[in-house]
């Protein structure tokens, strides 16, 4: 008969006793092994802690140094302003000086105020019931978030200086483009018309609703041109021309040279007033690079048509004469009388003339302002990641607090966040 071993049977009292001891080394009755734990413990607690405190000071660092950029920024954008402010006061001396000599001229010619009125006559066109805003509302117009983007109109953004250049540039661009509305930027151009789910006009919205509520709802399309969306005109300018006209190669002809009665380029023939010589899009372009560069290309002016026939060879984008002949392209050509277009460029008075003072004035504020405009763009985007880093700030210092009351009865119960607080909410 079998007989057990008793020297190497376990009992199951031992084997549940040596299972619990494998799962809980340290016996509880055991004071040195509860020591070791609670040290370990402890050991794990400093590291998190040390590790909290560390990942504060550094959002507070990084809060600090957004601070710091901030507060550059806005120096700097205060020099600005009062650089601007000293050029504006000068500016205003000169214009009030120059006031009896804008008088003295009692010569008939095409105004401003007479192109305005001729826009006005066509009542119910988008450029009408924009003047008839500006009427209404004078100053205030300009901040309308209607009008707030909008420039102006092509017809009175430029002046030339005689008549019968404005008379023929005036045919060549055609009556739509010249009560075309141009805005700064694609906002802008949104903002005059709106649309409902199926794509039809709301009329009740934008220019439509304003044409509506004076009773002179918008007849037909309208043409809006977008600055911002331009391929501006890449090449360099005149080297110091008053009126900042681009740099243009003159028309050969095939044995060399220019041909006989070539006046100029109609881009370049645009004088611009001192706002409109100054205004810059969100890139840095000017009016002339842009809009006009892109109304006129490389068109080509003669003082007559017998002289630009001849200069057919030498003619890639168009030319005119002061005595109505247009080509519109190579190849293109407009034959039979002049028609006068009903909305003209207006004559130059002269008064653009300015001093080389006066022109490097505002060409320094033109500057100022563009950089201006960089700086509180940077402005906004320094408080932008200073407000995400503070959100981040906050959430850490909270978890930290949080960490500080689970062991409230150890070491670091009176320790606090380092870092940030006073500078945060000073």
């Amino acid at each position: 008969m079998f007989q057990p071993n008793h020297q190497h049977l376990i009992s199951p009292r031992a084997l549940s006793t040596r299972e619990s001891s494998a799962l809980n080394p340290v016996d509880r009755n055991d004071p040195f092994g509860i020591v070791e734990s609670e040290t370990q413990r402890e050991e794990f607690r400093k590291v998190e802690f040390i590790k909290l405190q560390d990942e504060l000071q550094n959002l507070g660092l990084r809060i600090k140094h957004h601070e710091e950029n901030l507060k550059f920024l806005k120096n700097c954008k205060n020099r600005l302003e009062e650089s601007i402010f000293d050029i504006q006061v000068t500016r205003g001396k000169y214009h009030s000086s120059e006031v009896k000599n804008e008088n003295e001229n009692n010569n008939h010619f095409q105004t401003e105020e007479d192109t305005v009125e001729q826009i006005l006559r066509h009542e119910k066109s988008a450029a009408a019931i924009l003047y008839q805003l500006k009427t209404r509302h004078g100053t205030q117009a300009p901040n309308l978030a209607l009008t707030k983007d909008v420039l102006g109109i092509v017809a009175t953004l430029g002046k030339v200086d005689n008549d019968n250049l404005s008379r023929i540039l005036s045919e060549y661009l055609g009556l739509e483009t010249m009560l075309a509305i141009v805005c700064k930027t694609y906002e802008g151009v949104k903002a005059l018309e709106l649309y409902d789910r199926e794509g039809r006009i709301n009329n009740c919205t934008g220019l439509h609703g304003l044409g509506s509520t004076i009773g002179r709802p918008v007849d037909g399309r309208f043409l809006v041109i977008c600055l911002e969306n331009l391929r501006p005109y890449a090449g360099e300018f005149v080297a110091d021309d008053p009126q900042r006209k681009i740099s243009l190669l003159k028309p050969r002809l095939p044995n060399g040279d220019c041909p006989a009665g070539f006046v100029g380029f109609a881009v370049n023939m645009i004088i611009l007033d001192s706002a409109n010589l100054f205004f810059l899009t969100g890139s840095g372009h000017g009016l002339r690079e842009t809009l006009f560069y892109s109304l006129f290309s490389r068109l080509q002016v003669y003082r007559t048509r017998a002289e630009m026939l001849l200069a057919v060879p030498c003619i890639n984008d168009g030319a005119v004469s002061l005595d109505g002949g247009i080509i519109r392209s190579n190849g293109i050509f407009y034959l039979g009388s002049r028609k006068d277009t009903e909305v003209r460029f207006p004559i130059d008075s002269g008064t653009t003339n300015l001093p080389p003072d006066y022109i490097q004035a505002e060409e320094n504020m033109k500057k100022m302002n563009w950089e201006k405009e960089r700086l509180l763009e940077d402005m906004q985007r320094e408080q932008a990641l200073m407000n995400h880093v503070k959100g981040k700030y906050d959430s850490k210092k909270q978890e930290f607090v949080k960490f500080i009351a689970q062991g409230s009865h150890g070491p670091f119960q009176n320790q606090v966040p380092v870092g940030r607080d006073r500078s945060i909410h000073r």
